[in-house]
Formats: structure tokens, C-alpha cells, sequence
């Protein structure tokens, strides 16, 4: 069943849902693409601050005091506000906090596991701790190449996520602006489409496919479209079999190669009441519309229709009519012929006071032959009748010659 919506309204709903469904697509790809750039900005960013406050010589001195956060608690929060980090830690291998935001928070046990960075290596990922969920990045301290703390450093996951939604309405405002784009680019390229295909409808192309197929396969009738430049665009397949060849071996080729000089000369002149052409056995009656108009290359049309069986019925009536013709000429009536009157006298001068049924199996004819050939031999006064009553029932007709002539019958005009 045929669609309610016009082929303008089917490209424009399909091309608008691409867009929108691409432009979405792309859309997340590109907020999840950008909070790992978020995220990854900031681990480089904590990761420089976590390694630079590790390898102070201050901090690290500051380890031996009898109280290291008088001097690594200032410091820590001079580097945190200036990082703008969520919190800078600085603990020691038991895990004691010489710094936290929360001054209170200083001398207790950090509240996450310190083993990585205690074991020497760096440490980055998302922990719950005093200040609440957090990125963050935690690396060993150094001193003499052995690890005598921790240095922790991080960014509230409801920082992350703020950032990152901020972004999200500019992403999402340059979605909206590329769907409305796309889809106005969609209308014109709809357009552009309805254009090149004369604003037709799907039934309307459905219906040229199947003529266009009716013409290829079905007609009896060859059909060779030729372009301006006289190269063969369309041959359906009663063309081909009447050139013997192929649909494929001509489309393509230039008149001049592939079909016969006539067809060409009637296909370049146009030919509009038919023309009759001889091609191998066939006789093939061709019309054109003409290769030119008004002095310019057009693109033509060339009808071929096969009337070899047509030709050879008129030969053979034209025979007939000549036969008949001929024995008009002769005096003969329809129906007899010269040599079966020649060889029903000749038996009649054999057999003189013969009946017709006599003559007939002298000859091989039925009865009825050999009495119309006799009546004729008597009208034209060159055999006569007589009845026989010696026979029982109905008088017999008995026909005698009146000469002995058994040559050619020539009658008189």
C-alpha cells in the first residue's frame, strides 16, 4: 500500500532523523570524551602538585621536627588554594595527617588505604573520604631513597561533575544549533532531489519502472533509444534479438558501430510512416523521430518491427494470385487445373462412351472430379454427352471425345 506521505515529506522526516540521531550520537561521544579530558586535566594537574610539595626540601626536613605540621600545614594550604584542589594531605608512613583543610582533621590516621603510595608507586582514582567522595592522586615521600610518607592531593567529585555539566550546555547548545542546521540543509537537499526526478511520486516512479520493463522485455516491437551524441542509452530485448545481439553489447556502443548503415541513415533522417529494411533473412520495418532538431543533436527514438512472416504471406498470395490469374487467362474454371483436364481427355479418347466414375478409376480420381472435368470438356464443345438408358435405375451420362487430342488443352478465346 502506498505511503500518505509525499516522497518530499519521507526524504525530509528520514534525512532530519539521520541528522538528529547522528548529531546525538555524536553528541555523547563528545561529553564522555570531555569529562575524561576533565578528568585527565586534572590528574596531570594534581599529580604535579602531589610530586612538587613531595620533593619540597622544607616538607621533607620538616619530617623530623617534633611537630611537622607547625611548618607542612602552611605550606599544604598555600599550594591547595592556589591549585584550586579540594584538599593537600601530607602524611606520614603510619598514615598520621600532618595537613588537611580541616586543622582539626591534623594528628589523626587518614581515612583511606595508604599502601600504594607507601609501597613507592603513585596512585590515582576516585576514594571516599573526610571531605567526602574525591578524584585524587597520592604519591610517596621521599627522603635518601626511602618512602617516609605520603603526599595526597584532590578534587570533589561534585566539582568534577559542576565543570563538566557547565560544559554540557554549551555541547548541548551546539548540538541543537548543528540538528536545526543539518535539518535545513536536509530540506534543500530534498529539494534538490524532487528536482532532478520531476517532483515525482513513489507510485508515480514504481509505474515508469514497470513500463520501462514492459518496454524491455515484453514488446514485441524493437526499441533503441539513442543520446545526442549518438551513444545507445536503452535497446530492449526485441532490438537485440532482431540485430542478433545482445541488450549489453549494444548499450553503450555508438550507432555508428553497432547498427547497420541503413537503420542509421533512417535513424539520423527520421522516417515517421516506416521504411522497409533488409537485415540477414528478416525484413524489418524501421521508424525514427529523427536525430536533429532544428539543425541541433536530440536525442532519437528508432521503432523496428519484424514483417518477415507478413512479406511471406504476401509473396505466396501474390504466387496464388498469379496462379489464378493465369488460369483465367487459360479459361479454366476455380478448382481445375490443366494438367488434370489434359490427362481426363486423353483418358477419354482411350475410353470413348465413358462414364465419370470409369474415367475416375482410369485416373485415380474420385467421381466427382473426373464429372466436372468431363462437363468442361463438353461446354467447351470438345467432348459431348449422351445418357445411357441401358442401365438399371437412372440414366447414365457417358462422354465421348469429339477428337483425339491429347496434348496441352489450348482453349479458344
Amino acid at each position: 500500500m502506498a505511503s500518505k506521505m509525499t516522497l518530499r515529506a519521507q526524504f525530509l522526516v528520514l534525512q532530519a532523523l539521520i541528522v538528529c540521531v547522528v548529531t546525538l550520537a555524536a553528541g555523547i561521544i563528545t561529553g564522555v570524551l570531555h569529562e575524561q579530558a576533565i578528568r585527565d586535566a586534572y590528574k596531570d594537574r594534581m599529580q604535579a602538585v602531589a610530586q612538587s610539595i613531595a620533593g619540597l626540601p622544607t616538607v621533607i626536613n620538616a619530617f623530623d621536627d617534633a611537630d611537622p605540621s607547625r611548618v607542612i600545614q602552611p605550606i599544604a594550604e598555600v599550594i591547595r588554594e592556589a591549585s584550586d584542589l579540594a584538599y593537600v594531605v601530607i602524611a606520614n608512613e603510619e598514615g598520621i595527617r600532618y595537613s588537611h583543610p580541616n586543622p582539626d582533621r591534623i594528628g589523626e590516621r587518614v581515612s583511606t588505604d595508604p599502601s600504594i603510595p607507601l609501597a613507592g608507586e603513585i596512585y590515582v582514582g576516585t576514594q571516599t573520604g573526610t571531605l567526602g567522595t574525591t578524584w585524587r592522586v597520592k604519591v610517596p615521600v621521599f627522603d635518601s631513597g626511602e618512602v617516609i610518607g605520603t603526599a595526597s592531593v584532590g578534587i570533589l567529585e561534585s566539582e568534577l561533575n559542576e565543570e563538566f555539566v557547565n560544559n554540557l550546555f554549551w555541547l548541548t547548545g551546539a548540538m541543537v544549533t548543528a540538528a536545526i542546521i543539518g535539518v535545513f540543509g536536509s530540506t534543500w537537499v530534498t529539494s534538490i532531489i524532487r528536482r532532478r526526478i520531476y517532483r515525482l511520486e513513489p507510485h508515480e516512479i514504481a509505474a515508469l519502472v514497470k513500463n520501462r520493463e514492459t518496454t524491455m522485455h515484453r514488446l514485441s516491437e524493437g526499441v533503441i533509444v539513442v543520446e545526442h551524441d549518438g551513444m545507445i542509452s536503452l535497446v530492449n530485448d526485441a532490438a537485440a534479438d532482431l540485430l542478433d545481439s545482445t541488450a549489453d553489447q549494444l548499450t553503450g556502443a555508438h550507432v555508428d558501430d553497432a547498427l547497420p548503415a541503413e537503420l542509421v541513415r533512417i535513424l539520423n533522417e527520421g522516417e515517421s510512416a516506416g521504411s522497409p529494411v533488409i537485415i540477414g533473412p528478416r525484413v524489418i520495418v524501421a521508424r525514427s523521430t529523427g536525430a536533429r532538431v532544428d539543425g541541433e543533436a536530440s536525442e532519437a527514438t528508432i521503432l523496428l518491427r519484424d514483417h518477415t512472416e507478413l512479406h511471406d504471406v504476401v509473396r505466396r498470395v501474390d504466387a496464388a494470385d498469379a496462379i489464378i490469374a493465369f488460369r483465367e487467362r487459360q479459361g479454366l474454371p476455380k478448382g481445375l487445373s490443366a494438367e488434370t483436364l489434359d490427362r481426363v481427355a486423353a483418358a477419354l479418347a482411350q475410353h470413348p462412351d465413358a462414364s465419370a466414375s470409369e474415367v475416375g478409376d482410369a485416373l485415380g480420381i474420385s467421381r466427382v472430379s473426373a464429372r466436372r472435368y468431363l462437363e468442361h470438356l463438353a461446354s467447351i464443345g470438345r467432348a459431348t454427352r449422351a445418357l445411357d438408358y441401358g442401365t438399371k435405375g437412372r440414366p447414365s451420362t457417358r462422354y465421348r471425345m469429339l477428337d483425339a487430342t491429347t496434348g496441352p488443352t489450348v482453349v479458344p478465346r
